[in-house]
């Protein structure tokens, strides 16, 4: 693989917790959760009550407070720094898990059955939009799609244009720099790896790499919220929203998806998670494989 010099981190120096916080209360955890659910989307039960107040003490600590209703007190009030502390707070509690190629029968799809459509009917500089793309993993693995498609079958495509959204700045902030654990890319293929990952030559413990310029530069990021009324984004040819879904509810599931199809110009296509289903919720959408579905 090609070598770039990425700057060496010193080792992380755990601090012991000291003074911890007196445990959160039920109606400090409702608070809490009805806030996630209502305008998140995201569902907490009661089980999810221990990790809450782990995330959250980390947060307690930095801002200086004593106890969680302080921190309620503080998050949900007036001042100005309130917005800035949810999106905090949002990013703290929002689980992320992604991989490179993760649910690989998806991409094989795509490239025997969507781009062809796509190049069909016309469509040459297909937009695609990763709606929950977490640290990057996903577009990252469209992008390297794409260029494998292009490469192979010169001339059938121009280009192509991927938007990549999360509701986590943080998650954001990670998938930017696009700089990962080398663990990551050990199960790709030699040939993926040599053409679109870069291997750190500075002495990082664990080591990492970067996703290469070209793929990079074709992912646009953008942070979004699903509980949004309406999705500030431009009409799209494919949609990967994959494994979200799971943690809503069938009202909200069902909404986020009629906003999703609404995005996908006539002829486009969704792609779900492999645990997740549309059965009964009266989508304009026709199944072409499992989870993958085209806008009629």
């Amino acid at each position: 693989m090609k070598e770039l010099v990425i700057p060496t981190i010193g080792p992380y120096q755990q601090s012991p917790l000291l003074n911890l916080p007196d445990p959160m209360t039920e109606a400090e955890f409702r608070r809490i959760s009805s806030y996630m659910e209502k305008q998140v989307g995201i569902k907490m039960p009661e089980t999810k009550k221990l990790m809450i107040q782990s995330r959250l003490t980390s947060r307690l600590k930095a801002l200086g407070l004593s106890t969680f209703s302080d921190y309620i007190d503080y998050v949900f009030s007036s001042d100005r720094n309130q917005n800035e502390e949810i999106t905090t707070m949002i990013d703290v509690l929002t689980t992320n898990l992604t991989r490179f190629f993760r649910e690989k029968q998806h991409f094989n799809v795509m490239v025997k059955t969507v781009l062809p459509s796509l190049v069909h009917e016309g469509t040459l500089s297909p937009h695609i939009w990763s709606a929950g793309c977490s640290s990057g993993e996903e577009p990252y693995t469209i992008s390297m799609v794409m260029q494998e498609y292009m490469r192979k079958r010169p001339g059938k495509l121009t280009d192509y244009h991927i938007l990549a959204t999360d509701i986590s700045t943080r998650v954001l902030d990670k998938a930017r720099t696009a700089v990962y654990p080398m663990e990551t890319v050990e199960a790709l293929s030699m040939d993926i790896k040599k053409r679109y990952f870069l291997k750190s030559r500075a002495d990082v413990d664990p080591p990492v790499v970067r996703v290469n310029a070209q793929t990079r530069q074709k992912v646009t990021f953008k942070r979004l919220n699903f509980m949004d009324r309406m999705f500030d984004v431009p009409m799209q040819n494919i949609i990967f929203c994959r494994n979200v879904l799971i943690y809503f509810d069938k009202e909200t599931q069902r909404s986020v998806l009629l906003k999703l199809v609404n995005k996908l110009d006539e002829g486009g296509f969704l792609f779900l998670g492999h645990s997740e289903t549309i059965f009964g919720m009266d989508l304009p959408v026709e199944t072409i494989a499992p989870t993958v579905f085209r806008k009629v």
